[in-house]
């Protein structure tokens, strides 16, 4: 066979692979943020389940059903406390939604005696909230724009819920096969690595990717939990209404870098809107100390001393991630630029070599 036929062939083969690999993304689509997650968080914990294995003497079955159940209860927990929170204070929430989209929502006078932009802020507040709809339109969401009662509020939430729900239960399902059949999956992709790049390189960044997944999920999951833990122990002495479902929402949004403000930031506005000025001021301090050692040493720390990334690289990573691919982004952005590190530590080397 001649050189041209060869690489004819060669040509036709890559272009049958990758039309066969495009047409599975294109039926798969829906499902791939879910089997993302469960991939994620099978490599997170995958040495769980080694020892689960051992514990079950080599049965895949069990093995994975119980580290998947472990998985569900770990992570699924804190969600379902938040969700039952949140459905016992979904009728006032949705009601105070509602009236405040509907009749906007008046500025507190105390705006006006803040220094600098006081009065500024309060013209704002009340050119924008403080007039119907202005909720509407600072949001910029036309699904807002419709909810004239607490029912559509409800039911537009519950909607969204059940969707994500639905993602989570097919999340886990999945984690329990890549469980069961992970050990035969993970020879299958470490023969297509050495086949696409050799044996060395594929050996040196595949060894990365799980460790760079763990330590995410450290650093941001558990840190991000633990913040809010801490936080809602303020709130509760605070005398926050509904602490635990803040506490739910400020641990969520932890996870997410400079979210933590967001939520007790929110939540110190309620207590001034109380007329509980000392307390929100204590929440702010309280919130900015936790954000401080946690973002700037705890975080830095658990990511970078495991994946050998500069600070500056796990920043980027993480809030380009998020803005590129959303939340599944805070878990890929890091794993991408411990990819880059190493192939830039990589090329240095064969710079030398070469020299």
């Amino acid at each position: 066979m001649s050189t041209s036929s060869s690489a004819r062939r060669d040509l036709f083969s890559s272009i049958f692979s990758l039309a066969i690999i495009a047409s599975a993304l294109f039926v798969t689509q829906r499902f791939v943020l879910p089997l993302l997650w469960a991939v994620i968080l099978c490599i997170a914990t995958w040495p769980l389940y080694l020892r689960v294995l051992r514990a079950c003497r080599g049965h895949t079955i069990a093995a994975a059903a119980a580290t998947t159940l472990i998985s569900a209860l770990v992570f699924v927990t804190p969600l379902v406390l938040g969700v039952v929170q949140a459905a016992h204070q979904a009728p006032a929430l949705a009601l105070m939604v509602a009236n405040a989209n509907n009749a906007g929502i008046g500025a507190p006078q105390w705006l006006l005696h803040l220094p600098l932009a006081g009065a500024e802020i309060y013209d704002w507040w009340a050119a924008t909230l403080g007039q119907p709809h202005g909720l509407a339109h600072l949001l910029q969401d036309g699904s807002i724009a419709r909810l004239h009662s607490a029912s559509e509020v409800l039911r537009t939430v519950g909607a969204n819920a059940l969707h994500r729900m639905i993602d989570v239960g097919f999340a886990f399902m999945a984690l329990f096969f890549f469980y069961k059949d992970g050990l035969a999956l993970r020879g299958q992709v470490s023969a297509i690595g050495d086949h696409l790049i050799g044996t060395g390189r594929w050996e040196l960044y595949s060894t990365k990717i799980p460790t760079a997944v763990r330590a995410t999920v450290n650093g941001l999951v558990l840190v991000g939990l633990a913040e809010g833990v801490l936080l809602g122990l303020s709130y509760e002495l605070a005398g926050v209404p509904s602490a635990v479902l803040w506490a739910a929402a400020t641990g969520v949004l932890a996870i997410i870098p400079f979210g933590a403000p967001l939520a007790f930031g929110a939540v110190a506005l309620v207590l001034l809107l109380k007329g509980s000025t000392v307390a929100a001021i204590c929440i702010v301090v309280w919130g900015t100390a936790v954000l401080f050692v946690a973002d700037h040493f705890v975080r830095p720390t658990i990511i970078g001393n495991a994946t050998a990334l500069p600070f500056l690289a796990v920043l980027l990573g993480i809030l380009g991630g998020v803005e590129t691919l959303g939340l599944i982004g805070l878990f890929v952005g890091p794993v991408v630029m411990t990819l880059f590190v190493t192939l830039w530590h990589e090329e240095k080397l064969f710079g030398r070599e070469r020299e």
